[in-house]
């Protein structure tokens, strides 16, 4: 009966509503809010934006949208569990609710943030591209979707949508953030996610303003030819860690930097392979 009311009074914490499951429920509604406007378009797929398609071939929308829906409720309800069983360990951590820092510490906090998560996702990822097993019985569903649309960033096994997760919270950890300044992480963190599978490259996407982060391009790439372009924000990682770059994808950097759209990027990448074809 101790260890009952032990457990109950964890539970009856309101911190314990505040840090995880709060946490948690401010991670689903920003990732959903950039999500589902941009997988509407996707299935409108307007003649206006068609130009600025990364991939130049139809959206997967009907296909996947229930699934990814099914999905994220599934892995967030599993998420949540976990943070209910290991609470008693979270509530011994430094992360608070008290004064906030000067708004330079939760900036420099937001990029340590940043460039943690990204080294260790960029390694865990990769791992999953390594490991047959993985890559067979986890990774793969996240890959079942080439051509992706904006709610397909969180159309993941359970595990690997677990092990992000937990990625992402262990810069905070360490540093014993305040509570609004993870919040304010996740969301940020959401929206790269959202954002990284929406498709168009357009120039007026209001995520480019995001300073260390350069658009969807670069992860499109990764679910169209499904090895290489493992980091999320950063993808100088792959230059420094292993050469991993997809070479298509520098070749499309250095298009764009010519002045060409995704359309007409497309085209040069099609005339050059006939090109290549009629020469050998």
């Amino acid at each position: 009966m101790d260890i009952f009311s032990l457990w109950g009074e964890f539970y009856n914490d309101p911190w314990f509503w505040q840090f995880p499951m709060a946490t948690l429920a401010i991670s689903m509604v920003a990732f959903l809010t950039v999500a589902l406007p941009w997988t509407i378009v996707a299935w409108i797929d307007p003649a206006s934006l068609r130009k600025y398609k990364i991939q130049q071939k139809p959206f997967e929308v009907k296909k996947y949208f229930l699934p990814s829906i099914g999905r994220i409720l599934i892995n967030n309800l599993i998420v949540a569990a976990f943070l209910v069983l290991t609470w008693p360990l979270l509530k011994l951590t430094g992360v608070h609710n008290n004064e906030l820092p000067a708004w330079y510490v939760i900036v420099a906090q937001l990029v340590f943030f940043v460039l943690l998560d990204d080294f260790l996702y960029y390694w865990m990822h990769r791992y999953m591209h390594e490991n047959k097993w993985l890559l067979r019985h986890v990774h793969s569903v996240h890959h079942r979707v080439r051509n992706t649309c904006g709610i397909n960033g969180n159309y993941m096994h359970w595990l690997e949508f677990s092990l992000t997760a937990m990625v992402t919270l262990i810069g905070p950890i360490l540093v014993g953030a305040h509570i609004y300044v993870i919040w304010l992480w996740v969301i940020i963190r959401q929206i790269e996610g959202a954002d990284g599978h929406i498709g168009y490259d357009i120039p007026w996407n209001p995520v480019h303003f995001l300073p260390v982060y350069e658009g969807p391009v670069y992860h499109d790439f990764h679910h169209a030819k499904f090895k290489g372009n493992y980091a999320g924000f950063l993808p100088y990682l792959d230059k420094y860690m292993g050469k991993t770059y997809i070479p298509a994808y520098l070749r499309y950097l250095k298009a764009k930097r010519d002045g060409l759209i995704a359309e007409e990027i497309a085209q040069r990448e099609t005339f050059e392979k006939q090109s290549s074809k009629v020469v050998r």
